[in-house]
């Protein structure tokens, strides 16, 4: 079943989740757009009418995954430098899944150090933002990402 996101511009989102019973949801899918939303979390979503989408509510345990969100330039299908970069992700222990051969959403698991992963793409100049967790709450006062 999907459930669906809003994101923080409108963008709506239908990822698969998993129902566990009373208007509860399990993400099956890492979101593209919506913040604060990872694998694996459970959500509250109701359906506005029969048919349709349950709609996001909020979060009502988190997995302990994190996500953040990469644009590889060149694509990974046409630069093996881009590829490595997955292929690198991967042997710290993250997954992901691509919008496109551009657009990757990085799942990072409770085991994985998140701030390995955010050194290893700040070391390789990639183009990322933090999603779950936002820069904000993990760098609270300390001004725009960087």
């Amino acid at each position: 079943m999907k459930v669906q996101l809003t994101g923080p511009d409108g963008e709506v989102e239908t990822p698969w989740a998993r129902p566990l019973g009373a208007d509860q949801y399990e993400l099956d899918n890492t979101p593209w757009f919506a913040y604060g939303l990872s694998w694996h979390d459970v959500i509250e979503a109701h359906a506005p009418a029969p048919g349709e989408f349950p709609e996001f509510v909020r979060v009502v345990r988190k997995s302990g995954y994190r996500t953040i969100r990469l644009i590889l330039e060149p694509p990974a299908d046409t630069a093996p430098e881009s590829q490595a970069i997955l292929d690198r992700l991967k042997e710290l222990g993250c997954t992901y899944e691509g919008m496109n051969h551009r657009l990757i959403a990085v799942d990072i698991p409770p085991s994985v150090d998140l701030m390995t992963i955010r050194q290893f793409l700040i070391t390789t100049e990639q183009e990322w933002e933090h999603a779950d967790p936002e820069y904000d709450a993990l760098f609270p006062g300390s001004g725009p990402a960087a």
